[in-house]
């Protein structure tokens, strides 16, 4: 018999690929998909589960699942993620909202635990989280123009402050094979921009048999019809001259590379379980800049490591000074169970490492404003994402911005422009962190 069910992907882009997978997998099998829970017989929740305000949100969400189902307008819950995976114990024990969990290595098992649930039963999966299957078919929830590619699934870095090993197991790539036959597809339905994305994409193929690398994919995949091809989580010790050389000389892989390096003093760098040092991240972004002058880069950063004092946080807002990094995402340690940072000596005070983030990003605002002056009166490429009626303009994003991290460009135009159109905007204004300008015509 054929149900309605409903998905919400919590977390990153990498879990949301999972949930058009499992999305694509219950269609195949006659159900009916939704995104909105409300009169579904099943709503299956992918959760993340990686740091406290992660776990928060799925927890809420179950509750409100849970509200709905008292209130007979959703059936079942099922709760499949990273939060299944982290802790199923504690799901089982405070949470009854939930009917069933599914972990991270077994969301091909999800058709089953539908039928299982409607059936009265109390399905539970957790296959082998270093062995899932990864290229199977996906339905897409993202605009038609914008997709994601997941290169390799999993994490070998063993970062101190991280979970993720423990929650999505090793690293594994995908052949080249199985991602090219893909990305075709892709390009054939229409998308313009592809987004490669992994925990670290700059590992790939490292552990095939065949030996191929990032470099290697990034051609291929720019010989098909995509205007963009983004690449995210770059790792710094890893990021190799040939690959510098490829990213510069391809036009459509836009000059906007996330690379996380999370500190930048040496001492906290060794604690993190980091793989290299300030002087080699100074050396990296100063290659970079010499093969791109116009490149953007992100990066994320943990303030409040165990360790970290005032003169290591000084030195790391000097940091951020000098290399004037365009985009930064700042966290709050979070010091996570099973983690070695969690049972780490000199654990800094909560509110002390909130203060610091809180500088970070007054900083951190300064060097963006700063970029944002410098984009007057230049012409800039935009992806159209379509017409705000709120703004009462269209939005869109340069190269420098990626989707749903960055900021917009909110522009006029005296015709219509379709979204997913690339279109060139002179820049002539700033709005509350975002540019304003109008088509060049």
């Amino acid at each position: 018999m054929p149900y309605k069910i409903a998905f919400i992907s919590l977390g990153c882009a990498k879990n949301l690929v999972n949930t058009e997978q499992m999305m694509a997998l219950c269609r195949k099998a006659g159900h009916t998909v939704t995104g909105d829970p409300e009169g579904a017989d099943v709503a299956v929740l992918n959760t993340c589960g990686f740091i406290e305000s992660a776990k928060s949100e799925a927890i809420d969400n179950i509750i409100q699942l849970g509200e709905l189902k008292k209130t007979g307008r959703l059936k079942k819950l099922l709760v499949a993620g990273c939060l299944s995976q982290r802790y199923p114990d504690e799901i089982r024990a405070e949470l009854p909202e939930a009917d069933g969990v599914l972990g991270t290595g077994s969301y091909t098992d999800v058709v089953s635990a539908v039928e299982q649930l409607m059936a009265g039963e109390r399905p539970e999966y957790f296959g082998d989280i270093h062995r899932t299957y990864e290229d199977g078919e996906r339905l897409m929830t993202t605009p038609p123009y914008t997709a994601y590619l997941k290169i390799a699934e999993g994490c070998s870095n063993g970062c101190a402050f991280c979970v993720i090993p423990r929650l999505r197991g090793k690293y594994r790539s995908r052949s080249m094979r199985a991602l090219l036959a893909e990305a075709e597809k892709l390009a054939e339905s229409g998308v313009k921009e592809l987004i490669v994305i992994a925990q670290d994409i700059t590992r790939y193929g490292l552990d095939l048999p065949e030996k191929t690398s990032l470099a290697q994919l990034v051609r291929e995949l720019c010989k098909l019809n995509f205007h963009w091809v983004r690449l995210h989580y770059l790792y710094p010790e890893a990021i190799t001259d040939e690959l510098i050389d490829v990213i510069a000389s391809q036009p459509k892989v836009p000059h906007y590379l996330d690379i996380p390096i999370q500190h930048c003093n040496d001492t906290i760098l060794k604690a993190m379980r980091r793989h290299n040092t300030k002087a080699e991240l100074e050396a990296l972004f100063a290659r970079l800049r010499a093969a791109m002058p116009d490149v953007v880069i992100r990066t994320s950063l943990i303030c409040g490591l165990p360790g970290e004092g005032e003169a290591e946080f000084e030195e790391l807002c000097r940091f951020l000074k000098e290399q004037k990094l365009q985009r930064v995402g700042v966290f709050q340690f979070s010091p996570e169970e099973g983690t070695l940072a969690a049972a780490m000596e000199d654990q800094v005070d909560p509110d002390a490492a909130a203060r610091r983030v809180e500088l970070v990003v007054d900083l951190q605002s300064r060097i963006m404003d700063e970029y944002n002056e410098a984009r007057m009166g230049t012409v800039m490429e935009v992806l159209c994402e379509g017409f705000d009626s709120e703004a009462g303009c269209y939005v869109g994003r340069t190269y420098a911005d990626s989707v749903e991290i960055d900021g917009r460009v909110l522009f006029t135009a005296a015709g219509l422009v379709p979204a997913g159109t690339f279109v060139n905007v002179r820049i002539t204004g700033v709005d509350d962190g975002d540019l304003t300008g109008e088509i060049e015509e």
